[in-house]
């Protein structure tokens, strides 16, 4: 190992971050004066120059057989299985013991998690779309924001509850992706993110100019959850009764959110079971086989416009769908909600998971929202550290932390 060439590309980097973070981060203005704050800039140019450190021997020792062999190894595509990757057992231990957690979790803490299922949730949506159909989709959350917003109006105008709004909103949000689908039929790559792209543009530019009906920049709010008539709510609202004066105990804040918890989670994992067996399926191998080569898909005889249009929809639906828990949670909503940031970051969880993995991608999203609260107070350096990250999961597991597992099927036995 080179470890002179590493120290002299380290120190070259550091030197670098030190003249660019010097007046971005070490001189502040205070009133009329200019104050300088040497320890900011000298500790953001010594991580730079640790992680070019580390960066270079990492690339080094890759190059011996032994590292190549682990990084081929960690490389390659898919996982071919005999047995499923989650026993049953193991599955129903494990969401019990999710279902347990809201009891000893504090409020806050409760209210991240909500978070992170949504977002799990939209992670195996788009991985419908982006993983296994490998079409670029950079405005997810335009369907996230169609869910949202259905739910706000049609409890304004059409007196929907959160129960119906469920599925209204998720075929509404599987109309939108079916409509978006159309348009791009033809295009993929770049071409079809851009087309995406702008289109969840222009779904914010919406929501954000039509106040007459959206409410604009000022938002809309959103009925709270009912279960059996019984309102989850200090004071009663849709015309039932009030959870804790029917029970006649004290009022708990905390049952509506333990509530969305549990309805997400059993939402979430009714969706991995069935995407899962959807990839088992006629579907969900084209869905594959439009992502490896469309040129070959086509030639095979499977209908590409049906294929696209199916993953649009389905991936949109489930936006949807997460739309209506954000909105039940969050008790209002507005167009800040629903920017291209949060695009971004759906996509980065799915890429992060692995393209194609269910467990992956909702490991990576409950990791992703989780670590963005335990790194709250260091806010400012957010980006900075999930930029790393990613660049370093993208040298580790470029697969992502788990690989897709293809199912196996042995010679002579019926699908």
């Amino acid at each position: 190992m080179n470890f002179r060439e590493a120290w002299r590309v380290a120190v070259q980097w550091g030197g670098v971050a030190l003249l660019l973070f010097t007046p971005l981060s070490g001189l502040v203005l205070d009133g009329y004066r200019v104050v300088f704050f040497w320890q900011r800039p000298l500790w953001l140019a010594g991580g730079v120059f640790l992680g070019a450190l580390l960066t270079m021997m990492l690339l080094q020792a890759s190059r011996t057989p032994r590292m190549q062999r682990f990084f081929t190894r960690m490389s390659s595509g898919s996982v071919v299985e005999r047995q499923s990757a989650l026993p049953v057992w193991q599955g129903l231990l494990l969401f019990a013991v999710a279902a347990g957690l809201p009891w000893w979790m504090g409020h806050y803490w409760l209210n991240v998690m909500i978070l992170a299922l949504i977002y799990a949730l939209l992670g195996l949506g788009i991985n419908i779309v982006v993983g296994l159909a490998g079409l670029l989709d950079l405005g997810y959350v335009a369907f996230y924001a169609v869910g949202a917003y259905g739910y706000a109006l049609g409890s304004q105008y059409l007196g929907l509850g959160f129960w119906s709004a469920i599925p209204f909103c998720a075929l509404l949000a599987a109309t939108f992706g079916a409509l978006l689908g159309f348009p791009v039929l033809r295009m993929r790559g770049d071409y079809l993110a851009i087309v995406t792209l702008g289109f969840g543009e222009i779904i914010r530019l919406v929501l954000n100019n039509a106040t007459e009906i959206t409410g604009g920049p000022n938002g809309l709010s959103v009925p709270a959850p009912t279960i059996l008539g019984l309102e989850l709510t200090r004071v009663a609202k849709q015309g039932g009764t009030p959870w804790h004066e029917f029970f006649k105990v004290a009022y708990d804040p905390s049952v509506r959110s333990i509530l969305i918890y549990l309805v997400l989670l059993v939402f979430l994992a009714m969706l991995y079971f069935f995407v899962g067996r959807l990839q088992r399926m006629p579907i969900g191998r084209a869905w594959e086989a439009l992502r490896e080569d469309e040129i070959a898909c086509r030639a095979l005889g499977i209908n590409h416009v049906t294929v696209k249009l199916s993953a649009f929809a389905m991936g949109a639906a489930v936006g949807g769908m997460g739309g209506v828990f954000f909105a039940a949670s969050q008790g209002f909503v507005n167009p800040t909600s629903f920017t291209f940031f949060e695009s971004a970051l759906i996509l980065a969880m799915v890429v992060l998971g692995g393209l194609g993995s269910n467990g992956g991608v909702v490991v990576a999203a409950l990791t992703i929202n989780i670590l963005h609260e335990v790194l709250r107070e260091f806010s400012d350096y957010r980006g900075l550290v999930f930029g790393l990250i990613m660049v370093i999961m993208m040298i580790w597991r470029p697969r992502g932390l788990l690989r897709i597992r293809r199912p196996f099927f042995p010679v002579g036995k019926a699908l």
